[in-house]
């Protein structure tokens, strides 16, 4: 006789065997992933469906629009002001359809944020009241802190929702070319008093770019954390050094600078460094080159491993069209010698360049697919 209870552990009281069990529900497919920006694939040294494009500069004189809404507003005020930034920056892109939108900052602001006196002035650039050139001058220099650029970050998380899928790139100065106004106290043709103190006193240069690099370091920072999704370090005057002073007494703090902000792509752009692209390639996901040399020649120089940003001469800009376009395919073609091409000017774009050649150079660029 059946045990107590065996007919329900065969089915139900009445011997019926129990239905087969439900199967288990299929999960929910995930969404397919979003394609890359082909900005940010080519910064990590992808081939996107296209050649990205956007220029120095991009947000500035060139553009009629950004000369109406920056009518009687001083540099350092439109900066400070999100409203301004989230405009100007927003401008290019609407205009010429760049693959990449980049902070309308300057180089000098986490400087007058952190207590430098300084103004831009028209006609001449950075001019600071008090010039840096001891190590007491040095030591009152303090570490930048988030609240001091507010207006950073309120206009980067604004861009960056305006932006949508368009990626904005951040933006700071480096460290020599912010110590060089500093200590020079405006431009200079041959930054003498800079370079007399790099080599006559070491201790206070290192100084000087080590609280330099904090400072720039922490402006990145602050982009970042808003949603920037890449970076460019600009250091406007360090091809005035040799490739041996570079490495000594640069080099590890623009390292520095690029390692405090590694989570996103970062690109580390100078002018007349063909010699020292292999020291700026440390610490950087794609190296900026000006227009002396020719990318592949850049590439070569700089190694396996790294993208390569530009670099179409600006006042190419200002020939008849069918140059422009016949040197753009030759740019294009340098660039593939590279881990991946950024498409960009070897410098910024020309205050007197025509806003309708931009817009037809990135058709171009576009127009030309991957290999």
């Amino acid at each position: 006789m059946p045990e107590a209870g065996s007919a329900c552990r065969r089915g139900s009281i009445l011997g019926v065997p129990p239905p087969d069990p439900l199967p288990e529900p299929l999960p929910e497919p995930l969404p397919e992933p979003l394609p890359e920006p082909p900005f940010l694939a080519a910064c990590r040294g992808g081939r996107p469906e296209h050649p990205p494009v956007w220029f120095m500069r991009q947000a500035g004189r060139s553009l009629p629009e950004y000369r109406r809404v920056r009518e009687g507003t001083g540099m350092l005020e439109a900066c400070a002001r999100p409203d301004l930034v989230v405009e100007i920056t927003l401008q290019p892109v609407r205009r010429h359809g760049v693959d990449a939108a980049i902070l309308f900052s300057d180089i000098v602001v986490p400087l007058k944020a952190v207590g430098v006196d300084l103004d831009i002035v028209a006609g001449v650039g950075p001019v600071v009241a008090s010039p840096v050139r001891d190590r007491a001058a040095v030591d009152r220099l303090r570490v930048l802190e988030d609240d001091d650029v507010p207006f950073i970050g309120d206009a980067v998380a604004e861009l960056v929702e305006r932006l949508g899928p368009t990626p904005l790139i951040g933006f700071a100065g480096a460290p020599f070319t912010l110590a060089s106004y500093l200590v020079e106290g405006g431009p200079s043709k041959d930054h003498a008093r800079t370079k007399a103190l790099m080599y006559g006193d070491e201790a206070t240069w290192h100084a000087l770019m080590g609280r330099l690099a904090e400072i720039t370091a922490a402006f990145l920072r602050v982009q970042v954390a808003a949603g920037a999704g890449a970076v460019q370090l600009f250091d406007s005057w360090v091809g005035t050094l040799s490739a041996a002073d570079y490495a000594r007494y640069v080099q590890p703090h623009s390292r520095a600078v690029l390692d405090a902000v590694g989570s996103v792509p970062r690109i580390h752009f100078g002018v007349g460094t063909g010699d020292l692209l292999h020291l700026m390639a440390e610490g950087a996901d794609v190296v900026g080159v000006d227009w002396r040399i020719p990318l592949d020649e850049a590439a070569r120089r700089i190694g396996p491993g790294r993208a390569v940003q530009g670099n179409l001469d600006p006042a190419l800009l200002l020939a008849p069209w069918e140059v422009i376009a016949e040197r753009t395919r030759q740019v294009l073609a340098a660039g593939r010698a590279a881990s991946g091409h950024v498409f960009n000017l070897g410098h910024g774009v020309l205050p007197q360049t025509d806003p309708d050649v931009l817009t037809r150079l990135v058709d171009v660029v576009h127009q030309v697919e991957p290999e």
